[in-house]
């Protein structure tokens, strides 16, 4: 456990507070898919604001995001038939009162987005002239076509659209390849605390800068690079789940790890994924002698909830022993498919797979944490100051298993209410002036880059083996052990080696990893997403996981 009980920050320890910060700003935002762009805009009327990434923006899951938002926008549906779908998904873990209030704003969320300039897919003529009312997806776990989507590409239109406002707003401040490293602590008294910005590596400098802000909003998303094979892009590795743990917060529910059921198999694109609104549309998932098999094993076949396909997927796998299962959409009109999913069409048919006409293989990918840092209705965690939106945060939503296009309306939920307690907060909340500065006398540049490459390369390995869709104690206890070393492992290069991003992503991944796996330890039952082969059985009492940091606030 040394691992947790660190410093905050290792290179900062017995210096004084006396540094003058490097940049200002009211209000970082870490991270800058849709919750992050949406919370800079709705606060940037009322206060300065600096987003942060790692990467260039276009490069989180949320410009790779396929499906759409779930929202309540038919006649013919019901507040009470989202809320009621949404808490089967979720197994008996949903917080009812958060499903309810994140449903009823969901209509608020479409047409602000629509006023940005997001440009939603509308129903078709006879001729493919857009005319009427938007066209509604329907996903596992639904009951009524409420999937509001923009083709198959919703999450890039709606990022270059959220881009675009946020590149014309004169209070909102961009800067690109800087990952934050830790968050800065301010101390209030001897049991409080207070987040006051955050240490920030400049990537092209290769130089730790100190960001002072009134307020810090994490919105980094999930983790889901802890796996061999995962929908996700390189830069999901739970960097603001693991730099709130080291600054004191709670998290929750850290073992549901959602693996997608669809993720294209192909020796040149292994992480693309294909939406689940196509299983919405009609297409059957076959073995490869043809047959179905999802009957077997839920009444709603395909359209099951994702972790009753993905796991049915996984089942049948290893019982026959292929490498994948497929897709079959040949019976649906071509012209249809082209039309609704012109996005899988061309990526496909650049790898030579005609969709129309051919199989699509597929197999199950890590793809979305459902657990994270435990806040409140408004985004609050337990830090003062500091908020967490999105995928990096635990709402109470999803419980033990997210249902289909639910996470794209959490994140413009929450960012909203977070926007409203930040802005009511800015006037008497004041910018510290005086930060403890990052020290780098006592490192070295690295000459044994190879042990990040390969410490990388195992962890990503035993977490599918050992922590993956089925899982057992003895592969747990297997995982736990071989985290502990490589904890060990990266805690001395961190402390003797100058920072750089591999070395920070696999520092906050191998915590990230120890947290899911504690969470699995403690579940004792199968439910949702965590699957175990030791507790195959529902307990009747459902209760959230629930990890406290060993650092005290007094410690802070």
């Amino acid at each position: 456990m040394s691992f947790l009980r660190e410093h905050l920050v290792a290179k900062v320890k017995d210096q004084k507070a006396d540094h003058k910060p490097d940049h200002s700003t009211d209000v970082l935002v870490i991270g800058g898919g849709a919750a992050g762009l949406s919370i800079a805009l709705k606060v940037a009327d009322y206060a300065k604001v600096t987003i942060i990434s790692k990467n260039a923006l276009n490069q989180g899951s949320t410009f790779y995001a396929q499906g759409g938002i779930a929202a309540v926008l038919d006649k013919d549906d019901s507040f009470s038939a989202h809320v009621r779908d949404t808490l089967i998904a979720g197994a008996g873990l949903c917080h009812e009162k958060v499903v309810t209030s994140t449903v009823e704003r969901g209509k608020e969320c479409i047409d602000w987005l629509v006023n940005q300039g997001v440009n939603f897919t509308r129903e078709k003529s006879s001729d493919g002239i857009k005319i009427g009312p938007y066209h509604l997806s329907k996903e596992g776990g639904h009951s009524h076509r409420r999937v509001i989507h923009a083709d198959d590409s919703t999450g890039k239109v709606i990022f270059e659209t959220l881009a675009n406002r946020v590149n014309e707003h004169p209070n909102i401040t961009v800067i690109t390849r800087h990952m934050a490293v830790d968050l800065l602590l301010e101390k209030l008294s001897n049991s409080e605390a207070r987040c006051s910005g955050a240490y920030v590596l400049d990537e092209d400098n290769n130089k730790v800068l100190t960001f002072a802000s009134r307020f810090v909003v994490l919105a980094t998303g999930g983790a889901s690079k802890a796996y061999l094979y995962t929908s996700n892009p390189d830069g999901a590795s739970g960097d603001g789940i693991a730099m709130a743990w080291r600054a004191g917060c709670r998290v929750a529910n850290m073992e549901f790890n959602q693996f997608h059921p669809t993720c294209l198999h192909h020796p040149q694109d292994r992480n693309f994924l294909i939406t689940e609104a196509i299983r919405g549309e009609g297409a059957y998932l076959r073995m490869p002698d043809g047959s179905r098999f999802m009957d077997k094993y839920h009444h709603l076949a395909e359209l099951a909830p994702r972790d009753v396909v993905a796991r049915a997927i996984d089942s049948e796998m290893k019982r026959t022993g292929c490498d994948c299962v497929f897709l079959d959409l040949r019976h649906l009109e071509a012209d249809f498919i082209r039309g609704h999913f012109p996005n899988i069409y061309q990526r496909c048919l650049k790898l030579g797979l005609n969709i129309c006409k051919e199989l699509i293989p597929v197999v199950p990918a890590a793809h979305y944490s459902c657990g994270g840092v435990l806040v409140d209705t408004h985004g609050r965690t337990d830090l003062q100051g500091l908020f967490a939106i999105g995928e990096t945060s635990f709402t109470g939503l999803h419980g033990a298993n997210r249902m289909a296009s639910n996470s794209l309306l959490e994140c413009f939920v929450f960012a909203f209410a977070a926007a409203e307690i930040i802005t009511n907060e800015l006037p008497h909340t004041h910018l510290a002036t005086k930060i403890t500065p990052w020290d780098e006398s006592q490192v070295v540049d690295s000459d044994e880059d190879i042990v990040i490459a390969h410490n990388w390369d195992e962890i990503r390995r035993f977490m599918w083996d050992y922590v993956g869709i089925v899982r057992t104690d003895k592969r747990l206890q297997r995982a736990l052990h071989r985290i502990k070393l490589l904890q060990d492992e990266i805690s001395d290069y961190y402390s003797n080696y100058r920072v750089c991003v591999p070395l920070l992503e696999l520092r906050n991944l191998t915590l990230v990893a120890e947290l899911i796996i504690r969470s699995a330890l403690n579940r004792k039952e199968s439910r949702g997403l965590h699957y175990s082969l030791d507790y195959p059985q529902q307990s009747e009492t459902a209760e959230d996981t629930i990890l406290y940091p060993l650092t005290k606030k007094s410690e802070r």
